[in-house]
């Protein structure tokens, strides 16, 4: 007589059970939703109010803004030419320069260097990462302008200068800043999040994979080329892609040390100007409304569609995968 109502409280407790599970499962799935709803939206609004902050720009300048290499606040003329140039070629160099840095450390961190050692050395990168940039601008100042206007300057000038189709790279007087001093100064900065992604890579690839090519009689530049690089292929172009972004919005560490002149030149010691540095030393003095207001913001919305192309390309260049 008993048993009938233990069996039904029972199952009124399991049901109890399932539904307050049920609605936790619904109000963690409607939490995580918004979450990503809101990314959207944040993205959405960043995308507005840039395209719409520059549509005086635009309407002034039409689509040739983005090829005028002129920017005069007294006449009131201006493109973006010349910043995106300093941009892409600053850029460039950074990562030209940061990612046989960030690939050779990583992988001496995970196949060469002893346990103790790569945790030293993989803990004092991390700390490198987490230096603020402004730092790294204030070194750059005080060290690499100096050198590079007291001895490297004078010296590609002086043993350079007559090279066919080098001449006009090293040309310039010897102030120090320029597009090579902020590559410079970008590769030091991203090289450590390169080098983070790239050792995450490269743990976790097989053991079983290295230590077979080993087994097979190859040497550690065979195991390197032939085996780690295929493997890891999809997070190196991640970590590429990684640096590149926080290189082309970079503000203040290239700020100190390109020499902020709005002008377009093939010399990669001659002053010149990047997006994000052009912005930061003209937004506090543009008034509201005004036509230069509106060219900065169009600035910003060519230097978002430019990441979201160079996020396209990584796709692109990692097959589609995930």
């Amino acid at each position: 007589m008993t048993a009938a109502p233990a069996r039904q409280s029972e199952k009124a407790r399991l049901s109890s059970s399932a539904t307050n599970r049920s609605g936790a499962d619904t109000a963690f799935h409607g939490f995580v939703a918004a979450a990503a709803l809101l990314v959207l939206v944040v993205l959405g609004g960043l995308v507005v109010l840039m395209g719409v902050g520059g549509s005086q720009a635009f309407r002034t300048f039409g689509f040739g803004f983005a090829f005028r290499d002129v920017w005069n606040p007294v006449t009131h003329v201006y493109g973006a030419l010349a910043p995106l140039f300093g941009t892409l070629v600053s850029t460039l160099i950074g990562v030209v320069i940061a990612l046989p840095l960030a690939f050779g450390t990583a992988f001496w961190l995970t196949a060469i260097a002893a346990p103790r050692v790569a945790l030293i050395v993989g803990t004092a990168v991390q700390l490198l990462a987490a230096v603020p940039s402004i730092i790294f601008g204030m070194w750059g100042f005080f060290t690499i302008v100096p050198f590079m206007a007291r001895h490297v300057q004078p010296f590609l000038g002086h043993h350079f200068k007559h090279v066919p189709g080098l001449g006009p790279l090293i040309s310039g007087a010897p102030f120090g800043t320029g597009l090579m001093t902020a590559g410079i100064v970008l590769a030091m900065m991203i090289a450590p999040f390169m080098t983070a992604v790239m050792r995450d890579v490269f743990e976790a690839m097989p053991n079983m994979l290295r230590e077979s090519a080993y087994g097979l009689g190859a040497t550690r530049w065979e195991v390197m080329r032939k085996i780690v690089v295929p493997w890891s292929r999809s997070g190196m172009i991640s970590a590429v892609v990684l640096g590149m972004g926080r290189a082309l919005g970079e503000t203040m560490a290239v700020t100190f040390v390109i020499g902020n002149v709005t002008a377009v030149g093939w010399s990669l010691f001659a002053p010149r100007s990047t997006v994000a540095s052009l912005i930061a030393l003209q937004f506090p003095e543009s008034p509201a409304g005004s036509l230069q207001l509106s060219s900065l913001l169009a600035l910003g919305f060519i230097l978002m569609l430019l990441s979201f192309a160079s996020l396209s390309l990584a796709r692109i260049l990692r097959g589609g995968r995930q």
